[in-house]
């Protein structure tokens, strides 16, 4: 097995030149993921505790702009607005985050699990007022547990409100349960079914497992202080999922339903090919995938012991570039490339931030925290190296760096410290040949090389 820096950087990081200390071998890279998750006492993200007044009081305002006369009406529709603009605020502010932290961490194998796993349970704001929702799902479900077991994982996401409320949870009623028939109300499966399909064993299960599931989660619901169980709302008696029946109406049911799941070796297949893909290539070698799934398996769904299986495996080191970078991996790489760090996104001005890397992350085809689906972004090469999509990112490289540095960095010097052996001879040529500085750091950054990982 043959590793190199650059293969490290570009492979399981954000890029060229390593922030200082970065491991690029697999024993200190595991090492450092081990240890504390410096980025995350560096740069705090937003929580929900954090968020539960301002919430509270656009519902609140919310429903009194509705219900009152005027004056008191346009009183309340104004502290709403406020209400949200706060919440927004967080949001922005989160996004500001998660690229400081990507630039900055000298762990950034961890930070590319992160957005993998946030890729993974994927959520989306369902309004203004969910804003910041998904990015305390990844600050309190993901983050956390991305060298634990899956299974704990899975318990946190499954209970966060962020999840709960993107897939319509509080719309699934058990058909028989006291308010199921009060009510007149059925059964929602969004839940149940992404929980099958995309974030467990994906294949394998019958329509009947999946309202069988929905049956089983109908008690689980937000509560005011998060995920709560409503026996009222229950689907009464036992649930049979994928062959295994479950008895009682409790939110510990429940959790052993998501602990099968968890383990279930459909499970360690699904996402070891799904890890393999994102990583390596989109057509993975059958070892790696059968590598990472037995790695999933022995352990018991332990992540890192498949994140040790991912890096010792000769196959995760091939130097072919056969990944597209997203969007926002484009842009922090350019980012790191021109010398800007953590601090320097953080002290941009919100107007700054949305012009130079939001606007710019959206028209390239990846809206931040905004994905088509449940499913997530596209991990094949054609739904980003697109005409449209390469437009925007050689216009971005051609057109920002000299709106975020001055004076631009020499290209020459850039494009070694950026691609290190990456770099091809025929950009090598056309660098140095280029009529202006402005227009060599574009070439390096709107170029092939730079664009794949």
């Amino acid at each position: 097995m043959t590793q190199d820096s650059t293969t490290a950087a570009f492979r399981f990081g954000y890029g060229l030149p390593l922030p200082a200390q970065a491991p690029t071998e697999p024993a200190s890279m595991l090492a450092i993921l081990r240890g504390p998750d410096v980025m995350a006492n560096t740069y705090p993200g937003p929580r929900l505790s954090d968020l539960t007044d301002t919430l509270a009081r656009a519902d609140s305002m919310l429903r009194t702009s509705r219900r009152a006369a005027e004056p008191e009406a346009s009183i309340a529709r104004d502290d709403y607005r406020q209400a949200i603009r706060q919440l927004e605020g967080v949001a922005l502010q989160s996004a500001k985050t998660a690229i400081a932290r990507a630039l900055d961490a000298p762990d950034g194998f961890r930070e590319r699990l992160v957005q993998f796993w946030a890729d993974h349970f994927t959520t989306a704001p369902r309004s203004r007022r969910d804003s910041p929702l998904p990015a305390t799902l990844v600050e309190e479900a993901i983050r956390p547990h991305v060298t634990d077991r899956f299974a704990d994982m899975l318990r946190a996401v499954m209970q966060h409100p962020a999840m709960l409320g993107y897939l319509d949870q509080s719309r699934s009623f058990g058909p028989n349960s006291r308010i199921g028939k009060r009510r007149a109300k059925g059964l929602n499966e969004n839940l149940a079914r992404e929980l099958l399909e995309l974030h467990t064993v994906g294949s394998g299960y019958a329509q009947e497992d999946v309202t069988q599931m929905a049956e089983l989660l109908t008690g689980l619901v937000i509560g005011k202080h998060g995920a709560t169980f409503d026996p009222r709302r229950a689907e009464p008696g036992p649930e049979t999922v994928l062959g295994t029946t479950y008895h009682g109406d409790s939110l510990d049911t429940v959790l052993k339903a998501l602990d099968d799941l968890a383990e279930h070796p459909d499970t360690a297949a699904h996402l070891a090919r799904k890890l393999a893909v994102h990583f390596v290539s989109d057509q993975p070698s059958p070892d790696l995938v059968q590598a990472l799934a037995e790695a999933w398996r022995n352990s018991g769904g332990d992540l890192l012991a498949v994140a040790e299986a991912l890096l010792t495996q000769p196959a995760a080191w091939n130097k072919m570039q056969e990944k597209a970078r997203q969007p926002f991996d484009f842009l922090v790489a350019a980012l790191r490339a021109l010398g800007l760090d953590g601090a320097d996104v953080m002290r941009m001005s919100d107007e700054v931030f949305r012009q130079t890397l939001l606007q710019p992350m959206a028209a390239m085809g990846q809206p931040w925290q905004k994905p088509p689906g449940p499913d997530g972004w596209p991990e094949m090469p054609d739904a980003w190296i697109t005409p449209e999509g390469m437009a925007v990112r050689i216009t971005w490289a051609m057109e920002m760096p000299a709106q975020l540095v001055s004076p631009l960095p020499d290209a020459a010097t850039l494009m070694t410290r950026a691609l290190g052996t990456h770099l091809g001879e025929r950009l090598a040529w056309a660098v140095p040949r280029a009529e202006s500085q402005r227009e060599a750091v574009g070439l390096v950054l709107a170029s092939a090389e730079f664009n794949r990982r």
